[in-house]
């Protein structure tokens, strides 16, 4: 997360303090332990709900020798904004925290659409107000995506919208920072065995699909997408800008 820029392009920020949304468990823990080994200074994660699953985490990164800060609440709450304005400078915002309602379209309301779009898309964009203006260059921005966003999955109407909506505001976002030395890019992970799926009710057919189709010969892991995320942080991927990079073992590729 630190190095020296090429080709008169800025050097990124030396390792300071990274925030990830949903930080506490599942994909986006991969992510805050694996920026954690990478040298970051310290490792804000977002929750909603779960204190005991935070701490765990929280002390998992005192023992890599980083300082844990946590934020809990609603991601798009003003709350958890101001939060993210107090914690300074970021050198980098991972915005993994997902939820949405998982039904077929005809069973869902504008409830069910303002819920899924507003957690999934739109705190994007309010987490890229709150904290871009404070970042420097050479930062980064990392939104967490799914194979739903252009692939019909059953029961994912609304949440595979919301991440279509996420994916075109990492384009937006990446041509208007630009200036100010910011990349934004998106990592739109295959299915992963995590607890996230036990709110779909089609969950064991999806892993079994997900088990016999994928060409790799084994599901995506949480640290298969936090070693790419890693890697769009780093200086390697300064040319990158906002692209949304598959991790799925090759699941989306046969007919």
């Amino acid at each position: 997360m630190s190095g020296t820029g090429r080709g008169g392009s800025p050097a990124p920020p030396k390792a300071g303090t990274v925030f990830v949304t949903g930080g506490s468990r599942g994909i986006g823990k991969a992510i805050a332990l694996r920026l954690a080994r990478e040298g970051a200074a310290r490792v804000a994660i977002g929750y909603l709900r779960s204190d005991r699953a935070a701490e765990e985490t929280a002390e998992e990164l005192r023992k890599l020798g980083v300082e844990p800060l946590l934020v809990r609440g609603n991601i798009s709450s003003k709350h958890v904004l101001e939060q993210v304005t107090a914690l300074g400078p970021l050198t980098a915002l991972v915005h993994n925290a997902a939820s949405g309602v998982a039904r077929p379209a005809l069973e869902t309301d504008t409830r069910h659409w303002d819920w899924t779009l507003n957690a999934n898309a739109r705190a994007f964009l309010q987490l890229a107000v709150a904290a871009a203006p404070q970042m420097e260059s050479g930062a980064s921005i990392v939104a967490i995506s799914s194979l739903g966003s252009t692939r019909v999955l059953e029961n994912y109407t609304l949440v595979g919208t919301s991440k279509a909506a996420l994916e075109a505001l990492v384009r937006y976002l990446a041509v208007e920072l630009a200036p100010r030395g910011i990349r934004v890019n998106a990592v739109s992970g295959g299915l992963v065995e995590t607890g996230a799926l036990e709110h779909f009710p089609n969950r064991d057919e999806m892993l079994k699909a997900g088990r016999e189709r994928t060409p790799a010969g084994r599901m995506v892991t949480p640290e298969d997408i936090a070693g790419v995320v890693a890697f769009l942080l780093s200086p390697a991927a300064e040319m990158i800008r906002g692209q949304t990079i598959i991790v799925d073992g090759g699941f989306s590729l046969p007919a």
